[in-house]
């Protein structure tokens, strides 16, 4: 068994599906205790399911300040501290710029900003000194893409976020980075489109990728436990690209 996490106790929000899950498997393989938060009981019990007695499922919606205190109120209870906080819960869809309205830039900035803002500024009190955040961005935080300006620019707030919050955490030795993913086979990115859209997507969206080929939940899961580790202990405000080479080449 591996051990890198070994007795680390750990946050991830919206951790049912996806990067989310892949990366509390990995935490939980890691030795860690992990807390994931998701919306919906269903989902969030067959996720605790999937990654073992060492899970714990709190069911929360990141963008619900209430909700937040509610979780960190049980991690508090439960574990008294918090070692890795991996703020994740996110998510957006497509809308051309003369139909954005402001229900849809409410929705996605309420989650991937406002809701990731209060995520880590509720944890404070828990997270030891020397801890690890982990904050998810996109490749889109550097691209432009038609139809997605909305989510791109809550992403690259994301990415701003961390280089401040590493220069406000620094007397903690708290470090803050950020993972952007490119394509990864998610049921977030396949929910873009209607099912008989979907492997057009896919493959369009590979075809951009110089490895020729989406990425998999896993290989961001073990990325970010890269980052939450002690092998990172010198690493702090980057933004790592996990993206097959799509916006490096």
């Amino acid at each position: 068994m591996n051990t890198q996490l070994n007795g680390k106790i750990a946050l991830v929000t919206g951790g049912t599906t996806g990067i989310g899950l892949a990366t509390a498997q990995e935490f939980a393989a890691q030795g860690a205790r992990v807390y994931i938060t998701g919306r919906r009981q269903a989902e969030l019990d067959a996720a605790v399911d999937a990654i073992g007695p060492a899970a714990t499922g709190i069911r929360a919606d990141a963008a619900n300040l209430a909700d937040l205190d509610k979780v960190y109120a049980q991690i508090a209870r439960d574990a008294g501290r918090l070692d890795i906080l991996f703020a994740n819960a996110g998510g957006g869809d497509m809308m051309a710029l003369g139909a954005i309205t402001e229900e849809h830039f409410d929705r996605v900035f309420g989650t991937n900003v406002r809701g990731l803002l209060f995520t880590v500024q509720k944890a404070l009190p828990l997270l030891v000194d020397g801890a690890s955040i982990v904050l998810t961005a996109s490749t889109t935080s550097v691209q432009g893409t038609a139809g997605f300006s909305v989510y791109s620019a809550s992403k690259a707030a994301v990415r701003n976020f961390a280089r401040s919050w590493a220069m406000d955490l620094k007397d903690r030795g708290i470090r803050v980075n950020v993972i952007s993913p490119g394509p990864i086979r998610t049921p977030g990115l396949g929910g873009l489109v209607d099912d008989a859209s979907r492997q057009g997507l896919f493959d369009h969206l590979a075809a951009q990728v110089p490895m020729g080929r989406l990425g998999e939940p896993e290989e961001i899961g073990k990325a970010v436990t890269f980052l939450a580790s002690n092998a990172a202990s010198y690493i702090n405000g980057i933004e790592l690209f996990v993206d097959g080479g799509m916006v490096q080449v």
